[in-house]
């Protein structure tokens, strides 16, 4: 059956940040991710997982001023030295919440820059991360994110994502698929799960247009889930979608997933 990971930078938004955990508990969810959790510190966010009895499964690297606009810094050369910095900070922050998977964001391409040299820049970082987070029991992800809601942003395929693990040649590097995002990208969401298996270290959904929950847009997620369970996906789907009303009435559709 799949498992499913509340996300909740984006759900639970009728409470606080730190209510959440309560609240995705009480909905029956068994693990949480979220963007960032470097605004508190570790025991804080550890307590709350502690006493709701959650697992935290994913959480991103630092990805530069965010409310900026900035999407990530990986690709940006002139960036190295703070990417670097936030390995040691996303290390510190996993191993003290016991959250055995990291994302990199790509960042956002400028229009000055050579998209050979951010792809150089992006590959020779996460040559620099993947082993430092292995040896911390890390695994590192790369996400593809569609270029609709974010224009420019640098990593925009699967297949893309891929060549880039490739090169980088390390074997603690893995691709995150957003069910949301590829299919803005390239649809085709069944085939290419089943192709890039090995290579998926974790997954998230958000159903299009819209970026609601399941059955609010185009995607069978009927099928989808079913299909993802019966290629043997034993990782976590993070639920990283806005609800179009209220949290829980919009938690309907993944019943029969939830404790």
């Amino acid at each position: 059956m799949p498992k499913l990971a509340a996300n909740l930078t984006m759900l639970f938004g009728e409470v606080e940040f730190l209510s959440r955990f309560a609240a995705a508990a009480s909905a029956g969810f068994e693990a949480v991710e979220y963007l960032f959790p470097y605004d508190y510190e570790p025991d804080i966010l550890k307590q709350h997982l502690h006493d709701h009895g959650l697992v935290q499964v994913l959480h991103n690297l630092p990805a530069g001023n965010w409310a900026a606009g900035e999407r990530g810094i990986a690709c940006l050369a002139e960036r190295v030295a703070e990417f670097r910095a936030g390995i040691d900070r996303a290390i510190e922050y996993a191993g003290a919440l016991d959250c055995d998977r990291v994302n990199c964001l790509a960042g956002i391409l400028p229009q000055t820059t050579d998209p050979a040299t951010a792809r150089e820049t992006l590959i020779h970082n996460l040559q620099y991360a993947a082993p430092r987070l292995k040896a911390a029991g890390v695994k590192l992800l790369i996400e593809p994110i569609n270029t609709r809601d974010v224009p420019g942003f640098f990593l925009s395929g699967t297949r893309q994502a891929v060549e880039i693990i490739e090169a980088v040649g390390s074997d603690n590097l893995f691709l995150q698929y957003d069910i949301y995002h590829m299919q803005i990208m390239e649809g085709n969401l069944a085939p290419t799960i089943q192709s890039y298996l090995p290579r998926i270290g974790h997954m998230q959904l958000a159903d299009s247009p819209g970026r609601h929950e399941p059955g609010t847009g185009e995607i069978d997620f009927g099928f989808l889930l079913e299909f993802v369970d019966r290629a043997r996906y034993t990782g976590w789907i993070g639920c990283e979608y806005i609800p179009k009303g209220e949290t829980v009435e919009g938690l309907r559709w993944a019943t029969p997933y939830l404790r």
